[in-house]
């Protein structure tokens, strides 16, 4: 699994690669996603960021989140913008895993720990620079519509989310900024050990060239 801000930079990573491509080139799936069609970005990334609102109340299951949309791939035909991008973020977990075995990520020293968490808080803080126009996400977690997702999830949780997530992504994640928004979620692991064991992957070359490849490989 990977964190909020790693999920985004994916998410548009897919996008610029549609662009890359011809139309006529693209595959059936593909298309539904190119910039002629219909599907709204913004709604994409709001679904990217979905999965993890368990995060926040004990009462969503990760299996209410994260068991769906089989089989995992990247055909989001009869989704809307909002699936889709809830889809992608299956996809990406999924692939994400793929990749840090094939490199033997997790026989490197603390990689394991409080469910990989310091990994992924690295991982965005490595990644962030990647995208540029984090003001425009900023502005729309800050005033997001409300989507119904079959699961129980208020619209004060669901806004409470995506404002935490907001307030998280502003800048570059630091060990401040990244004790602050675990500090906040519902989750059994102590932040100051969490920020230690960070400290601890920064300085392991080996774990940074690994979490940097997932982003080059992932899609």
């Amino acid at each position: 699994m990977a964190s909020q801000i790693a999920h985004i930079i994916y998410a548009k990573k897919y996008f610029d690669s549609l662009e890359l491509k011809k139309f006529e080139d693209l595959s059936p799936e593909e298309k539904l996603l190119a910039p002629s069609n219909k599907i709204n970005k913004d709604e994409f990334i709001l679904g990217c960021v979905f999965p993890d609102i368990r995060k926040i109340d004990k009462s969503i299951k990760r299996k209410d989140t994260h068991l769906r949309f089989e089989p995992l791939d990247l055909d989001f035909s009869g989704l809307t913008s909002f699936e889709a991008g809830w889809k992608f973020h299956l996809y990406c977990d999924m692939k994400r895993e793929e990749i840090l075995n094939k490199y033997e990520f997790y026989v490197l020293p603390r990689t394991t720990e409080m469910f990989g968490q310091p990994a992924k808080m690295l991982e965005d803080e490595l990644i962030y620079e990647d995208y540029n126009n984090w003001e425009k996400i900023l502005h729309y977690f800050n005033n997001t519509p409300y989507f119904d997702s079959d699961i129980d999830v208020s619209s004060e949780t669901f806004g409470l989310w995506y404002a935490m997530v907001s307030k998280y992504i502003e800048k570059k994640p630091d060990n401040k900024s990244i004790k602050i928004f675990q500090s906040k979620q519902k989750m059994s692991i102590d932040p100051n050990e969490l920020i230690q064991i960070v400290d601890e992957l920064r300085k392991d070359d080996r774990v940074v060239g690994i979490l940097k490849k997932v982003k080059d490989e992932i899609i």
